[in-house]
């Protein structure tokens, strides 16, 4: 899975995911692209379950980008905790995905075999999605 080798700060406030993406809104890389239409925190496990997803529905065929990075640290307390006694550790890795992002790229399958293979990513994330193709 995902997680950063390496981090300024070991806990992160949790935040809101405010306004539209300002940067990945475009393809880069492949010719299909996966796109967020709402705001969501997006785990480093979703993302993983979505690229196996992807990879598993084109058997190897094409080539797979991951334009999103899990670099928020999640922190959690145990179960039956008092309150108090500081903030807990970290439980896992999130990826803040604002609306109009490019989460996976796909190129060197067909039209069909694209749109397939993101609409069963897409049901791993808890991103509203829609399938974007490159205009030639």
């Amino acid at each position: 899975m995902l997680a950063p080798k390496r981090t300024k700060y070991r806990k992160a406030f949790k935040g809101r995911i405010h306004g539209v993406a300002k940067g990945g809104t475009t393809l880069n890389f492949g010719a299909y692209g996966l796109k967020a239409m709402s705001p969501a925190r997006v785990t480093a496990r979703q993302i993983e379950a979505a690229r196996r997803a992807i990879t598993r529905y084109i058997r190897r065929s094409g080539r797979v980008w991951i334009r999103i990075f899990p670099d928020v640290p999640v922190s959690a307390k145990p179960a039956e905790v008092r309150m108090g006694s500081g903030k807990g550790s970290t439980e896992y890795w999130a990826c803040r995905v604002k609306p109009g992002r490019i989460m996976f790229e796909l190129d060197g399958v067909s039209l069909e075999v694209a749109q397939k293979a993101f609409e069963l990513a897409s049901e791993k994330l808890p991103v509203e999605s829609r399938f974007i193709a490159r205009v030639s």
